[in-house]
């Protein structure tokens, strides 16, 4: 399954060919693929924070850049969600229990990801023509990760390398390239701050990959629980979230970050320890192991919300 994304067969209303799905369904199961929380919380968080840090650290902030930002944003979502589902069905990921369900994906799926990607690519190549050379680099690595996460012919995520792929490009390529949309120039603060959600989303990787451990086993895909284990996983997934509180907390305190940041770290705590205490005894049963996913998925969301507030109001308050 993709990133924070229930079953496909829970969410896909049509099978078949396009032929099988009434125009009128298409806006639907659209929306259904490119679903609202992969675009909040892994897409829309850390551009938000990276503007953030731009506005209450450097002291600038563009409008008119950010929307089209934002927007370039909503279209590489839509061409991660799509080439997911696409090369995931293709590929019998999300049937290897059902082999004789009939494929639910149609082949429009893929031009439908191929066009958000090229629309993402667009809005990369203008702001790259106002704001510099810099830009395009950001477009480009958070592109080449995208498109190859399961689509060949890479597929980083059966290389064992689709979790630090997720890290890095909603991570420090996001937020810097957000900060740079602004400033023009590179940040080490911004970078220390991109560790933040960075390490968090590769927590969420790894967490969401617990319930489908036999499916990716079987299927080749060497994620990082496949790797060391489903046990091992949930103690991975919820270091990799502790360090990244770790470093809001450390930043606050040495006057990197805000100081209010370190609320972020102190709110997001007890929602770590809630999702290992529910992950760590129920592993091994998918249904089960639900509130250890959504302990982590809030434990993010308040850490890395709380986090830009906390940016937002330094540029108030100055």
């Amino acid at each position: 399954m993709s990133l924070l994304q229930a079953p496909p067969h829970s969410a896909h209303p049509a099978a078949g060919t396009a032929a099988s799905i009434p125009l009128a369904q298409v806006p639907m199961l659209m929306f259904s693929m490119v679903r609202y929380r992969f675009f909040l919380f892994a897409g829309l968080l850390p551009y938000l924070m990276g503007s953030a840090w731009a506005y209450g650290m450097e002291g600038a902030f563009k409008p008119g850049i950010f929307w089209l930002g934002l927007l370039g944003i909503l279209f590489s979502v839509v061409g991660v969600e799509t080439f997911n589902e696409y090369f995931d069905s293709r590929l019998g990921t999300d049937r290897v229990f059902n082999p004789s369900d009939e494929d639910p994906i149609p082949d429009w799926v893929l031009y439908a990801g191929v066009a958000g990607f090229a629309c993402a690519f667009a809005c990369g190549a203008t702001l790259a023509w106002v704001g510099g050379w810099p830009v395009m680099l950001y477009t480009l690595l958070g592109g080449l990760a995208a498109v190859f996460y399961v689509g060949p012919p890479i597929r980083w995520v059966y290389r064992g390398l689709g979790e630090t792929m997720i890290a890095l490009s909603y991570g420090p390529w996001m937020t810097l390239g957000s900060v740079h949309l602004h400033t023009g120039r590179f940040s080490w603060g911004a970078l220390l701050a991109s560790l933040v959600p960075g390490f968090l989303i590769m927590g969420l990787a790894v967490v969401n990959a617990v319930p489908d451990f036999y499916q990716d086993r079987l299927v080749g895909k060497r994620n990082l629980v496949v790797r060391l284990g489903r046990r091992n996983g949930v103690i991975l997934y919820n270091s990799l979230a502790g360090v990244a509180l770790s470093i809001l907390a450390a930043g606050a305190a040495f006057g990197v970050f805000p100081a209010y940041a370190a609320i972020g770290a102190v709110a997001a705590l007890p929602l770590l320890v809630m999702s290992y205490r529910a992950g760590i005894v129920s592993y091994e049963e998918p249904m089960r192991f639900v509130p250890a996913v959504k302990w982590i998925v809030l434990c993010y969301v308040v850490a890395t919300s709380i986090f830009t507030v906390s940016l937002l109001a330094k540029g108030l308050l100055a």
